[in-house]
């Protein structure tokens, strides 16, 4: 299924090398995080030195899942809660580990004019909480279906995808990157803490300023519902109201939130969650409790604010896919291929104006109000544009096995003389046949004629 439309966030743990970044700027400092030199920060891919003397000690294991519990974990979820879920994975590790997800949804695997969401845990190898927490939500989603309204909200609403270990194998080396020395979040296209923080991770000038996105005031938004949810987050002392801009907390490079935004289409958040990078398993029930409330929030807000709709012809009725601009936002949102239904999460309390675009059609906008806690949904019907010659013009695209069988209803629309004159025909061919048949009924009822002989 193709995601429509995507909130991604990572789960970190908050400690001086939480993000892989550093704070100091001597080339010890570097060392001592594992890089080869400080040159690391202005590249996209980084390799991490073997330093056993940093890596954690093999009994911090003790309590969490190992890469084969995980997936056992991962199967037996999917038998119990088939009714709202199903497993997928999305490749395999370099060690050949597979990447499981964990769709939950009421129709998992269907194409639905719904936001989906994704969670991602374990990106870094020796940061384990997020595998763990991702699991626990997954299975107090299942038990509290039909019994909890937020839980039948995200069910009904969304479809939540879930991947709890983004790097098994950093996981059972118990270091920071994959199997090749990577650290997963230094490797992707670079555009040019007991915390939430959200983009920019990256300053165009490599200095730790606050560098806002054009949806910086959205992921203040999201990062704050996060924060507020939370247990202590909020009472930051480091960090007001317990959200940073990225970039001015320190800057990272090649980092995933920032591609996500980019080129993904996707809202990412990085969520610190706790101050140590691999805390004892007994701790897990108590970080578990104080995130709880936080990622169910954080995956309703996706439906309860914002703007939804979809788009479509207004002589067909078919869906078009297309683009949604929100006015003084620099930023656009495409709509799905099929389905071509829109999700823009937005600050809620203000005004906007939306509009809609597709190729071979008139754009159109309208203007919104968000109030509080309450989505508004927006349906876009745009008129085809017609040339100086009064030929319609046409977008083309691929839209999908559904959408060319609602094109059938086009084709009839615009071929419509042809086929009233073949109804016609084929209603005078009906008439004549229907009498003839009738005519030979009757022949067949009436008494046979006598025959007489005359002397």
């Amino acid at each position: 299924m193709n995601l429509k439309f995507c909130i991604l966030f990572s789960f970190f743990v908050r400690n001086v090398i939480a993000r892989g970044g550093y704070r100091s700027t001597s080339l010890s400092s570097a060392a001592d995080l594992g890089f080869e030199n400080e040159s690391y920060a202005g590249s996209g891919r980084h390799l991490i030195e073997e330093n056993q003397s940093h890596h954690p000690r093999t009994d911090i294991a003790r309590g969490y899942m190992t890469n084969s519990e995980l997936e056992r974990a991962v199967k037996e979820f999917g038998r119990r809660c088939s009714h709202i879920s199903r497993i997928y994975s999305i490749g395999e590790s370099v060690r050949g580990f597979p990447l499981w997800v964990i769709e939950i949804s009421d129709k998992p695997g269907q194409e639905e004019p719904e936001p989906a969401f994704k969670f991602i845990g374990n990106v870094h190898g020796d940061e384990p909480v997020g595998r763990e927490l991702l699991l626990l939500l997954a299975n107090w989603i299942c038990d509290n279906y039909k019994r909890d309204p937020l839980v039948d909200l995200i069910v009904d609403k969304v479809h939540l995808h879930i991947l709890p270990s983004m790097n098994p194998d950093g996981f059972s080396f118990r270091r920071r990157g994959n199997a090749n020395k990577v650290d997963l979040n230094r490797d992707f296209p670079d555009q040019g803490a007991l915390v939430a923080n959200y983009p920019w991770d990256a300053s165009l000038d490599k200095r730790k300023n606050y560098y806002a996105c054009p949806d910086d005031g959205t992921f203040r938004f999201l990062a704050s519902i996060y924060s507020k949810s939370h247990y202590n987050m909020s009472l930051s002392k480091e960090f007001e109201g317990g959200i940073t801009n990225g970039a001015a907390w320190y800057p990272v490079y090649g980092g995933m939130q920032d591609w996500n935004y980019i080129y993904g289409g996707c809202f990412e958040l990085t969520l610190e969650i706790s101050d140590n990078k691999w805390p004892n398993a007994k701790e897990l029930p108590t970080i578990w409790e104080y995130n709880k409330m936080s990622m169910l929030n954080l995956v309703a807000s996706l439906v309860k604010t914002g703007v939804h709709g979809r788009v479509f012809s207004s002589d067909s009725g078919r869906p078009l896919p297309g683009l949604i601009t929100i006015k003084g936002i620099n930023y656009t949102v495409k709509t799905s291929g099929t389905l071509a239904d829109y999700h823009r999460l937005l600050v809620p309390g203000e005004r906007y104006e939306v509009m809609a675009t597709v190729p071979g059609y008139k754009s159109k906008a309208t203007r919104i109000w968000l109030e509080k806690e309450e989505a508004t949904n927006v349906d876009f019907i745009l008129d085809p544009e017609v040339s100086s010659d009064g030929t319609l013009l046409r977008s083309i695209c691929d839209c999908g096995r559904k959408s060319r069988l609602l094109s059938i209803g086009y084709f009839w629309g615009t071929h419509f003389e042809v086929y009233l004159v073949l109804i016609v025909v084929l209603a005078f061919l009906c008439f004549l046949l229907t009498r003839r048949i009738k005519s030979n009924l009757l022949k067949q009822r009436l008494p046979p004629k006598r025959s007489v002989l005359t002397v």
